[in-house]
């Protein structure tokens, strides 16, 4: 076989143990989650070659990979926020189409929420105060403030209202009730969403992630090593990348994610339309970004998410797209960069492993044929976008 001619496939996923864990490192948690991963797919560790990480604090690969007990000799350590995973995962998979490596491991832990309990502070809210965002750190601009000003945009601009910004948390809920890994199961209403404390207008707390400690792994070979592990593989179809800016002054429109770009390479070179899309598993730190990544995917036209997501589309039950069918960032998990997240709960589906809240393919029938895992970092910064199906291409 010629380098650069080989599939690549999804052979093992795994999440470490997420939600409180007060007892763990982030280093435990990195070994939780790749050792899982490794026991899913049925592969020994020596045949893993290739390996990716990246996280909130001063973990490096380096570091990390001696700790799991790997000498790898491909490495990434790729950091564009939480888009960072499907960024990894394209990387991985061009390495090994192009013989570089035969199997990538992709891991991440954290102990997010642990650390806040305890008082110590890990991460940031920015890419850093220096350079040209030393000019927006002073006045208190962080994250959730310029996801909020971008939000207000998007509503003066197209007429989007609070109340379908709120039913986008709705069905999060109702998606997590289906998994019994997800942090918070209870069901909410938009008057539930809308009467929280205000975090920054217009997000009140509920169009917030949680913060959440955890971890997850995910393992992609080349398609030679796919008959002999212990699951179906889920193909790698198409990828794309895109970063946009860092400092405010420099996005040209606030309407608009770097999703626009990522997920038209993605489809293009996966040789599909949004239509055919099963489900989608979207990064929502805050309700806008699954508003404003559905439109910039492509599932609807720009200005019309609002109206899109309004009418319990995105619901596993009787939804026309599941979207974040484990509960997503909003209610199941967030330990911060959460785009290995979405891959692993993709996978899960493509294999129909969810449980009950297993998506089926459009029209009924077995489990979905096609999905995407689309990541966004720092605050619309970045974007990967992957599809993934199960059949090979």
């Amino acid at each position: 076989m010629t380098p650069g001619s080989r599939n690549v496939a999804v052979i093992g996923v795994a999440l470490s143990d997420c939600g409180r864990v007060d007892d763990a490192t982030p280093y435990a948690l990195h070994a939780q989650a790749a050792r899982r991963a490794l026991a899913d797919a049925g592969l020994d560790r020596s045949l893993v070659d290739g390996f990716a990480s990246a996280g909130l604090g001063t973990l490096a690969p380096v570091e990390v990979a001696e700790y799991l007990g790997l000498r790898p000799t491909w490495v990434d350590s790729t950091s564009v926020g939480g888009s960072t995973w499907e960024v990894m995962a394209a990387h991985a998979a061009d390495a090994i189409a192009a013989g570089h490596a035969n199997a990538v491991l992709l891991v991440y832990g954290s102990t997010a929420r642990a650390d806040i309990r305890a008082g110590r502070r890990t991460g940031t809210l920015s890419f850093g105060s220096r350079g040209p965002l030393q000019f927006e750190v002073p006045y208190g601009h962080t994250l959730i403030a310029k996801y909020a000003m971008a939000a207000r945009r998007h509503m003066l601009e197209h007429g989007t209202t609070i109340e379908q910004l709120a039913s986008v948390a709705v069905q999060a809920r109702a998606n997590a009730a289906l998994n019994p890994e997800a942090m918070f199961r209870d069901p909410v209403t938009v008057e539930d969403v809308m009467a929280g404390p205000m975090i920054a207008d217009p997000f009140t707390k509920l169009h917030c992630c949680l913060r959440s400690d955890g971890g997850a792994a995910v393992l992609l070979a080349a398609e030679e090593y796919v008959q002999d592990c212990r699951t179906a593989p889920v193909w790698i179809l198409g990828t794309g990348e895109h970063v946009s800016h860092s400092s405010m002054s420099e996005w040209p429109d606030f309407t608009v994610s770097p999703a626009a770009v990522s997920g038209r390479l993605a489809f293009s070179r996966a040789g599909v339309r949004p239509d055919d899309i099963d489900f989608a598993e979207i990064y929502d730190a805050f309700t806008y970004m699954t508003l404003v990544t559905l439109e910039d995917l492509g599932f609807c036209g720009k200005g019309e998410g609002g109206a899109f997501v309004e009418k319990g589309r995105l619901l596993v039950e009787g939804g026309e797209l599941p979207v974040n069918t484990d509960g997503g960032g909003l209610s199941a998990q967030h330990p911060g960069m959460r785009g290995l997240f979405l891959l692993v709960e993709a996978v899960r589906q493509l294999r129909g492993e969810a449980g009950a809240r297993q998506v089926r393919r459009r029209g009924g029938g077995g489990p979905p044929e096609l999905g995407v895992a689309s990541g966004t970092g720092g605050w619309f910064c970045s974007s990967g976008t992957v599809v993934l199906g199960r059949a090979c291409p």
